[in-house]
């Protein structure tokens, strides 16, 4: 199964058909919201609102840990997250689409482990599946979308936007995007042995680039590209998804993850631990 994280109306967007509606249970409480399981392009999928039914909840207060828990639980394992991002640079214009390669991580008040009572590293030089990408890059053509095949993306805490000062520092840093919600969810799907890559939705040129139009012009400047960009998200994720489901049980470096990154002894590991994280840890620990 694939799953998907994105707005609240993804199954709408992506007309999605049928399929039922499971809330699952986590050792971290539940995920943002219950998680429609429907078909697109004759591809099962998992659909969960990263921010709840109505957007309710901020970057900072997902459940980050529930949401990746539950999708795996479900037998997930491919996740396609879809982000919205301010945009660095200027060739890259709001409204296209960016496959990011690399972050920067500016959170720090979220918990971006599932690992607190173990000594576990996951290697993360990589943070994207690159599979994922690949095909994500080679479906632009089909799916008549401007999609820009790298980038840095830089998380930041929010929920207030950046100061100038913080985006020309961004800038300078050689970062192409700026948002708040790729991490730590790319962090715990390597951890979870799950691959996962984003679609960013730029929306606009951050606040290093003068605006010449007033606040309220901008803002409906941001909900148009935002609009125009979910759009073009929509129709790649449409045409990617029956080439990530042929990715399905083709072997991968996120899915062994965990292979060399358990330093804990095994023996040293007690039974409610074992059991509280036996979804992740009994392909590595038997």
């Amino acid at each position: 199964m694939i799953g998907i994280i994105g707005g609240t109306s993804l199954g709408q967007a992506l007309g999605a058909l049928g399929g039922t509606t499971t809330t699952v249970e986590t050792p971290y409480g539940l995920p943002s919201a219950p998680i429609a399981v429907t078909s697109v392009e004759g591809v099962e999928v998992a659909l969960l609102p990263r921010h709840g039914v109505g957007h309710t909840t901020p970057p900072s207060a997902v459940n980050y840990r529930a949401n990746l828990w539950a999708l795996k639980k479900l037998g997930v394992t491919h996740v396609i997250a879809t982000t919205a991002v301010g945009s660095l640079r200027e060739e890259v214009h709001p409204g296209e689409l960016v496959i990011p390669d690399q972050l920067i991580d500016r959170t720090h008040r979220r918990v971006g482990t599932y690992f607190d009572e173990l000594a576990v590293h996951v290697e993360f030089s990589h943070p994207f599946c690159e599979s994922m990408r690949t095909v994500f890059k080679a479906s632009a053509a089909s799916a008549g979308v401007t999609v820009h095949p790298r980038g840095t993306y830089v998380v930041m805490e929010g929920p207030a936007f950046s100061t100038r000062a913080e985006s020309d520092l961004h800038r300078s840093w050689g970062a192409d995007l700026i948002g708040m919600t790729a991490l730590p969810e790319a962090k715990l799907a390597r951890e979870a042995e799950l691959c996962y890559a984003a679609v960013s939705l730029p929306t606009d040129y951050d606040c290093w680039r003068p605006h010449d139009g007033g606040r309220e012009a901008l803002l409906q400047e941001i909900r148009n590209n935002m609009a125009k960009a979910t759009a073009a998200a929509m129709k790649l994720v449409r045409a990617a998804l029956p080439q990530v489901a042929k990715l399905v049980g083709t072997p991968c470096y996120c899915q062994t993850a965990l292979d060399d990154a358990v330093f804990t002894d095994p023996k040293a590991i007690s039974p409610a631990v074992r059991a509280r994280l036996e979804l992740l840890l009994k392909r590595r620990l038997g």
